[in-house]
């Protein structure tokens, strides 16, 4: 008789952050299959998603991976439920209203690794700051590039578990890195950020770092924050061929500013500022290859003939991936273009 490991991961009821939560579920001769994963539970009164009267949530496998980490092991993304099978109120995932998987969503999600011992970025020393900015993104060498052993550990990780794992790159500030999902649908994008997030945190429990994914970790200072640039496009995006069309759809962005920030990570007014490529939380723009603007028209879309999808740069690196493209695709339909 085999024995596997199935790690169930789902989301907590913390606002306006989300954390991850996980435990496992040992079963004998598993096939391997979503459909054979069972439903499960837990006590929702220790994650502020349910009184501790009546404290079961429910967990419903949604995605399963491959865990190269464990023997015999299995990651599982689940959403929860509420004990009658309805969606648990922090259930993000649940209000994408993307059946048709028209949406194609790739994300970069920035963050920095921090040691345990000193609480700060890889690369400052206590008491002071390193070289200012500017040798840091994509360098390569001791004096500039720092965490590279975790951050290759984590792409080999993530690859090995079936994810669509498109690239890292060490960021503009020291000790700060992201790394690129892409997946057509946007429950599945979702999914694989989540996914992808387990991989890095747990990971880190072994070196005595944690991952820092607050939007502006170093406060008030001259050093950039984190981000996860939300590249999206459909249907019409992918063919329609017209800069007028493109230009209609980034303004129905315009009038929803605040419902898109709402969702797009706390703390995010910090990093909107206008200043380390960023617009301003407070306004709207858009511009082709325009890093300083709330969406980026890509280059290589306009060169393509208006062919290919766009950049919403606002989102925050802590931000729920599932309520981000939840918004976006909210507000493109929004523009009524078929």
């Amino acid at each position: 008789m085999s024995k596997s490991k199935l790690e169930y991961i789902w989301l907590d009821g913390y606002e306006p952050t989300q954390n991850m939560r996980s435990k496992t579920k040992v079963e004998d001769n598993f096939s391997g299959k979503l459909e054979d994963c069972p439903l499960w539970s837990f006590d929702g009164s220790s994650t502020r998603q349910a009184e501790g009267t009546a404290s079961d949530c429910l967990l419903k496998p949604i995605a399963i991976y491959p865990d190269p980490a464990r023997k015999e092991g299995y990651l599982v993304m689940t959403e929860v439920l509420n004990p009658d099978g309805t969606p648990h109120i922090s259930n993000g995932r649940a209000l994408i209203d993307d059946n048709e998987n028209d949406f194609w969503f790739g994300f970069e999600q920035e963050y920095f690794i921090m040691d345990r011992k000193t609480l700060l970025p890889l690369g400052f020393p206590i008491g002071g700051y390193p070289a200012p900015q500017g040798m840091y993104y994509c360098s390569v060498g001791g004096r500039n590039t720092h965490g590279r052993n975790v951050v290759e550990e984590h792409a080999d990780l993530c690859i090995a578990a079936g994810l669509n794992f498109e690239g890292i790159n060490q960021e503009v500030a020291s000790g700060q890195w992201e790394f690129q999902l892409f997946a057509k649908g946007a429950k599945k994008a979702g999914d694989e950020i989540w996914i992808a997030r387990y991989l890095l945190d747990r990971l880190t429990e072994k070196y005595g770092y944690y991952i820092e994914y607050h939007p502006k970790p170093l406060g008030d200072t001259d050093w950039n924050g984190s981000g996860m640039h939300a590249n999206f496009s459909n249907h019409t995006l992918r063919t329609c061929g017209s800069r007028e069309t493109y230009e209609k759809i980034c303004e129905a962005f315009r009038p929803v500013v605040k419902e898109h920030i709402a969702v797009y990570g706390e703390f995010n007014e910090q990093r909107l500022t206008g200043k380390h490529e960023t617009a301003s939380i407070d306004d709207f723009s858009y511009g082709i290859s325009d890093r300083g603007a709330s969406i980026r028209i890509p280059i290589i879309t306009v060169q393509n003939g208006w062919k290919g999808w766009l950049e919403d740069r606002r989102p925050a690196s802590n931000g729920d991936p599932y309520k981000i493209a939840g918004r976006i695709i909210k507000t493109v339909t929004s523009a009524n273009i078929t």
